[in-house]
């Protein structure tokens, strides 16, 4: 056994990794707080406590909230893989308890693009749970809760009734995506104007999501707008680069394909549009949902969700 004078002794705790993921993914103080159950003066002392014992600023201070540096990008790229290998370490010195085996949906199935990449990451930090994902019930995942076909939904426009639990996850911006030579990729944003007079490509079936972006882009009027349904993702983006409309899509779908001279992505004026994502359970899924959930933000919150501007 080495002694204990000769051991590394870091300068950082878990829950200051904790802390600094949940800042990266809610982009402010006060929703961390809330993400955290903690008020925003502790969220914030912590922070500066944090970057005291580092030397280094994580964040900068900009209007409306916070904006990684550097050094915070890199501590949000490496703080999961440490915190999975303490929760490893830890499986490794308890006794395993017994397995759960969890159903789970997600409403929006492009989704499944990242949401098996951020299982295989949270295994470690969910020791005893098996998660089956139940592509099945995306078209109605709380219509399968309450035929108790699905444990838990990752939901973005669905209503979920009181006999449920429900809890914030995180938000993703809506970006509209156009061909470089496209009339709208000269302009800064989009506005609800554009919308009605240009053909919108969209993955999204008819339901909940689409009746939410409806929502969020015209209020409670109820224009004409030509929406057409494209399955793939990948079609949508071809259709839009062809110039035969305007591809609705997530921002982290959209980014990968921008960067090339073909695509251009713009914001929804004069305020991004963002879709907040929500999960939903059944009463006795309690405990599992919350640390799915806290996982899920950690993992995947800061990881995935940015800024159309940090894609430019």
């Amino acid at each position: 056994m080495s002694r204990i004078e000769d051991l590394p002794a870091p300068r950082l705790e878990a829950r200051d990794l904790r802390v600094v993921l949940a800042l990266a993914a809610a982009g402010s103080t006060a929703r961390a707080a809330a993400t955290l159950h903690l008020t925003q003066p502790a969220v914030s002392r912590a922070l500066l406590a944090i970057e005291a014992r580092l030397g280094a600023r994580l964040f900068d201070r900009v209007p409306g909230g916070l904006a990684l540096t550097d050094v915070g990008r890199r501590f949000v790229a490496g703080a999961p893989r440490l915190l999975a290998d303490l929760a490893d370490f830890e499986r490794q010195v308890i006794a395993p308890g017994p397995v759960v085996q969890v159903r789970l949906v997600c409403e929006c199935y492009t989704a499944y693009h990242w949401l098996p990449t951020a299982l295989v990451a949270l295994r470690a930090d969910l020791p005893g749970i098996e998660i089956e994902l139940a592509i099945e019930h995306s078209g109605d995942p709380i219509a399968a809760m309450a035929a108790d076909e699905v444990d838990v939904a990752l939901v973005t426009g669905a209503t979920v009734p009181r006999t449920l639990r429900e809890a914030p996850l995180f938000g993703d911006e809506i970006v509209f995506v156009v061909a470089a030579d496209h009339p709208l990729a000269r302009r800064p944003a989009v506005t609800a104007a554009d919308l009605r007079t240009h053909v919108l490509l969209t993955s999204s079936r008819p339901g909940p999501e689409r009746q939410a972006f409806v929502k969020r882009a015209f209020g409670r009027a109820r224009p004409q707008v030509r929406i057409q349904f494209v399955p793939l993702t990948e079609a949508c983006l071809d259709l839009a680069r062809a110039g035969q409309g305007v591809a609705v899509l997530s921002e982290w779908i959209a980014r990968p394909h921008l960067g090339h001279g073909e695509l251009v992505a713009r914001s929804f004026g004069p305020r991004p549009m963002v879709r907040p994502w929500r999960m939903a359970w059944r009463p006795p899924f309690e405990g599992v949902a919350q640390r799915l959930r806290t996982a899920l933000q950690g993992q995947v919150g800061g990881a995935r969700l940015g800024r159309l501007a940090a894609a430019r």
